[in-house]
């Protein structure tokens, strides 16, 4: 084959990607600027994005801080900084672990059940359906997941932030010999409202980018169960990808000088 050709193929496919990728988003953006709203179904959505997600973020959030403190005091006993722990895990997590990791977590479980969910409409013409009832898909089923996933991912990372703080705290205190007063000390003093209000605007951003990537490969499923299990792989690895490649963006814009 013609590499040159092979080369353009790819470039022309991933820009048609892009370019139907922002389609979509444009299609939501003006979907949310109409007034009519499904407020039960945003609930709803609230309920399972944010609720029923808790228990494996605040799983993931509490064996993060632990294994930060743990391996921070490894690398900090070589230089007699064991004192800096709990500063390197409370920023650690508030900033990027906290958001990043959650993010992650919710692309597994939510973009994957949301692709899931609005393919298996697709395939079986739910979707059409809503047409012939003159009720717009993106008001009824795009926009109810995007602005729960919007709103509910910040809260889980909140929660995610205490308790993964929490986690490093039990580690030092009870395996590492730590003083309470101490550690909680270092960590206040370490701590600014910045750090914790940067880590839930990605949060909100990530949010966003986990509903809207499972809401648009389900959308575009193919026919048939295959269709179906491609969306949803799909919606977990776009959705992955462009949460890391969004955080380098926004801690730079953030945190940059």
């Amino acid at each position: 084959m013609n590499p040159v050709a092979l080369i353009g193929r790819v470039m022309l496919s991933f820009l048609e990607k892009v370019g139907s990728v922002g389609i979509f988003v444009g299609y939501i953006a003006r979907a949310v600027a109409t007034p009519k709203m499904y407020v039960l179904a945003i609930l709803r959505q609230m309920i399972e994005i944010g609720y029923y997600s808790l228990p494996v973020i605040g799983l993931t959030a509490i064996f993060t801080g632990a294994v930060l403190a743990l391996q921070s005091y490894t690398g900090f006993a070589r230089f007699n900084a064991e004192s800096s722990i709990a500063s390197v895990v409370v920023l650690s997590i508030t900033r990027e672990l906290g958001p990043v990791l959650a993010g992650l977590m919710l692309a597994g479980r939510v973009g994957a059940a949301i692709a899931a969910e609005i393919g298996t409409m697709r395939v079986t013409e739910q979707i059409d359906a809503l047409y012939t009832l003159n009720t717009d898909p993106f008001k009824y089923l795009v926009v109810p997941r995007v602005l729960a996933g919007i709103i509910m991912l910040p809260i889980l990372v909140l929660i995610a932030d205490i308790i993964g703080v929490f986690g490093g705290y039990m580690v030092s205190i009870f395996k590492l010999g730590f003083s309470p007063y101490s550690y909680l000390k270092s960590t206040f003093d370490y701590l600014e409202r910045w750090d914790v209000i940067s880590g839930l605007i990605k949060a909100s951003f990530f949010g966003f980018i986990v509903t809207s990537m499972g809401c648009y490969h389900g959308y575009i499923s193919g026919r048939g169960a295959q269709g179906v299990g491609k969306a949803t792989t799909d919606a977990v690895v776009s959705a992955s990808v462009l949460i890391l490649l969004s955080n380098y963006i926004i801690t730079g814009l953030l945190f940059g000088k």
